[in-house]
């Protein structure tokens, strides 16, 4: 067996999102299952340095987990030979000059979204990569979950028929932070700091309506902002400038048509934080998290409207339970295991630097929906 070491830059690990699912749940959990099968007798070895602005919270990382690496300088890491690929997970303020600068330096990009504050950044992005030559990857992780596998999986058998609508529902009430501390960081809520819950979501909602039921065309929106004051991490109160709420309409290729509300102000009536309901000719299905349920038109029961009787039976027991019949790992995880693969064994991979441009796209043309109170094409994108 020959181990082959490959050097991570991971640049914004102290927060939640980068601590958790990437170099916990990814990077460090490939790490303990002996690193990642290449085949003919080759595995990678994952070797993380961690980056960030807090000496401290690196180190105590790094001690944590047994790490030797980590840096306060960006700039060397990317300078050093050694160093393979670049992981972005800062803040989205951030995100757009760290990538340039390792895509300057010859590293190969993986990469949170949004990729960048706004459509021209991003696409500026994916040509630079283009041009250096380097492999890019953009996380999109709720095509990896397991409830939306099994939606792929009825999708690609025919189940629905004609797919006719698709209903998202998104969110959870984020405590203002006052009497509660709040469970999403401040600068969520700050749109000068890249926050808000369109920038954060749409890019979301774009590659899961791409690769699942088709390309988005046309974008209807109204955003607002629910909670107008919040509290900082130390207490203090701001005003919130950046959406909490977003209510779209997509229309989709092929003419399914898509809603999907999107709150940090809703408390939540349903099995998951999110879901998706679709309706097509031969059946439905609601996909959560990891929960799939279906109704065949075969075993569709006939409501009947009548207000002056209470409903004696639930409409919840009438569908049925797709079942796993498979293993499904971490998405984070499943997705940084294809996009190592794609860099050292050049298999295909499409979430690149251009996809993560739609969902840029996609959120810019949501907010002037918004502000401009009317519905907008979603031109194609080509570098």
């Amino acid at each position: 067996m020959t181990r082959r070491t490959v050097r991570i830059a991971m640049n914004g690990v102290t927060g939640r999102m980068g601590y958790r699912q990437h170099l916990v749940r990814s990077i460090l959990a490939i790490r303990e299952q002996g690193g990642l099968d290449l085949g003919d007798g080759d595995v990678l070895w994952p070797e993380p340095v961690l980056v960030g602005r807090r000496e401290h919270a690196l180190r105590e990382l790094a001690e944590r987990h047994g790490l030797t690496e980590w840096s306060t300088d960006l700039d060397a890491v990317l300078a050093d030979d050694r160093t393979d690929i670049y992981f972005d997970a800062q803040v989205t303020s951030a995100r757009q000059a760290a990538l340039t600068k390792a895509i300057a330096a010859g590293k190969h990009v993986y990469t949170e979204k949004p990729t960048a504050a706004d459509l021209a950044g991003a696409l500026e992005l994916a040509r630079h990569a283009r041009e250096a030559g380097i492999k890019h990857g953009v996380v999109q992780d709720k095509i990896f979950l397991p409830g939306l596998l099994k939606l792929k999986r009825l999708i690609d058998g025919g189940f629905f028929g004609e797919i006719l609508s698709v209903r998202g529902e998104f969110g959870y009430w984020v405590f203002e932070g006052d009497w509660q501390d709040a469970q999403r960081p401040s600068w969520n809520y700050r749109a000068e700091d890249g926050g808000g819950i369109v920038v954060d979501m749409f890019p979301h909602w774009e590659y899961v309506l791409h690769e699942l039921f088709g390309r988005v065309t046309s974008v209807s929106a109204h955003v607002t902002t629910h909670i107008p004051q919040r509290w900082d991490e130390d207490g203090k109160p701001y005003t919130a400038t950046a959406d909490d709420a977003a209510y779209g309409v997509f229309e989709l290729e092929g003419g399914a048509v898509a809603q999907i509300n999107s709150s940090w102000a809703v408390r939540v009536h349903r099995d998951e934080l999110v879901e998706f309901q679709v309706d097509g000719t031969h059946g439905s299905a609601v996909a959560g998290l990891r929960g799939c349920r279906v109704q065949h038109r075969s075993m569709t029961p006939k409501p009947v409207w009548n207000p002056d009787l209470p409903v004696t039976h639930s409409f919840r027991d009438q569908w049925q339970e797709v079942p796993d019949n498979a293993e499904f790992d971490n998405g984070f995880k499943a997705q940084w295991e294809l996009f190592l693969r794609h860099v050292y064994l050049d298999e295909p991979y499409h979430w690149d630097l251009l996809a993560g441009a739609r969902g840029v796209q996609l959120a810019e043309l949501g907010l002037r929906s918004s502000a401009e109170g009317r519905r907008f094409e979603v031109p194609e994108l080509s570098l």
